[in-house]
């Protein structure tokens, strides 16, 4: 897949990947969403609110974390990896391995 900038998205060299500019405005909004979700578990400590009111917060930051991770491992799956397969760097599948385990 082409990017725009060098015309060889997701080349690990230097461990850099371009992404469009609609990946990187939907990453931000969703980062953006969570940010305003951590906030708000400050203000509610803040505001001396019920432990259980806090913990719900707190699970869905959670949640929300794991499913941009997850929309950020697919990509990196559907287009990093399988680039560096197709350019024969079999080295990348131990990468991806070991990310796995890390994100267990």
């Amino acid at each position: 897949m082409n990017c725009e900038q060098c015309g060889k998205c997701c080349i690990t060299e230097g461990k850099k990947t371009h992404r469009t500019e609609e990946e990187k405005k939907n990453l931000s909004k969703r980062l953006n969403i969570i940010e305003g979700q951590v906030r708000g578990i400050n203000q509610m400590i803040s505001d001396d609110r019920y432990c259980n009111d806090v913990l719900i917060q707190v699970s869905a930051v959670c949640k929300s974390l794991q499913s941009l991770g997850n929309t950020i491992l697919e990509s990196h799956l559907k287009n990093c990896v399988a680039y560096e397969i197709q350019m024969g760097n079999l080295d990348i599948l131990d990468e991806v391995t070991q990310l796995i385990q890390k994100l267990q």
